[in-house]
């Protein structure tokens, strides 16, 4: 039976599925091949890819022997989800398996602004001593404000926590007597005063109809000109224009993007423009040990669907 995985992969994975007999075909650079990948997809069991694969009905239908489609991350907003289950074609995440790099993608963004040891290292090799310019402040005392406590968010809370940060969140699925409010310490409220709360606000949340957008102008003016936007969930998840002005503006201090609402990035892009926007290229769970567990996860569970 064959595999077909059509952006980055991690060798474990595919080591895995070559020892149990399966035939693999991987080529980073098949999603934007899309003929390619109709044509690789009419005699395979199983489909691997990341978020850039546009899993749609069509592709789907052209995968007519297709039982699983697995998916190295969490995110399903480019997957077909009603066309996969009518074609009785099952979908898999890997579950939690980069969320404590997504966690410490948000510590290092929160650091970044309080200890900017890099910055400070480079201005001492430009022949500057600038010890006033580099005194910034402590994390321990200022408020995380997470919207979504789903895994991420949890472990993202631990880790502040023990930084004697207070943290705030905003779920509406999450009840009183859920893990998130009595076991973790976090301090659940509506988003409104998440916002106007909270020194970093990071997000955490799927994109969906009643996600996209959520932080707009309107959401992004309610919060504290000192404080700052993490976002390593979905770029759709803010209104890019709104967050331009705000930052421009001085409504807040700045952001930091894992994810943009179209990726790569267009060169042009106004955010790019910002001197406290800071854009990575969607890496927040892109570590080596995140990356070998998801590739490996992926791997295990289709070989689980496929084997008799």
């Amino acid at each position: 039976m064959k595999i077909v995985i059509t952006e980055l992969n991690w060798p474990i994975g595919m080591d895995l599925l070559k020892e149990e007999g399966f035939e693999v075909l991987y080529d980073p650079d098949l999603w934007k091949k899309r003929g390619e990948l109709e044509d690789a997809l009419q005699d395979a069991a199983a489909l691997i890819v990341r978020n850039q694969t546009s899993v749609d009905e069509r592709l789907l239908q052209k995968g007519v022997h297709l039982k699983a489609v697995g998916r190295l991350g969490v995110g399903l907003d480019n997957i077909d989800l009603e066309a996969a289950k009518r074609a009785d074609i099952e979908v898999i995440t890997a579950k939690n398996a980069n969320a404590a790099s997504v966690a410490e993608y948000v510590m290092s963004a929160m650091f970044h602004v309080t200890r900017p040891l890099g910055a400070a290292a480079q201005d001492v090799k430009a022949g500057r001593w600038d010890r006033r310019g580099f005194t910034k402040g402590e994390l321990y005392g200022k408020t995380l404000g997470l919207v979504g406590t789903g895994e991420t968010g949890l472990r993202a809370a631990g880790r502040a926590k023990a930084l004697g940060m207070k943290v705030i969140g905003y779920d509406p699925f999450v009840k009183p007597y859920d893990y998130a409010v009595m076991e973790t310490g976090i301090e659940m409220m509506a988003l409104d005063e998440v916002l106007q709360h909270a020194d970093f606000v990071s997000l955490h949340v799927p994109l969906t109809p009643a996600t996209q957008y959520l932080m707009n102008r309107d959401r992004l003016q309610q919060m504290k000109p000192a404080s700052w936007i993490i976002n390593s969930s979905r770029g759709g998840v803010i209104k890019e224009d709104d967050l331009f002005h705000a930052v421009e503006n001085g409504e807040i201090s700045g952001a930091f993007l894992d994810v943009i609402e179209n990726e790569p990035i267009d060169p042009t892009h106004p955010l790019l423009s910002l001197e406290n926007c800071f854009i990575t290229p969607h890496i927040a769970g892109l570590t080596e040990e995140a990356q070998s567990r998801t590739s490996k996860m992926i791997a295990e569970e289709i070989i689980l669907r496929l084997t008799p």
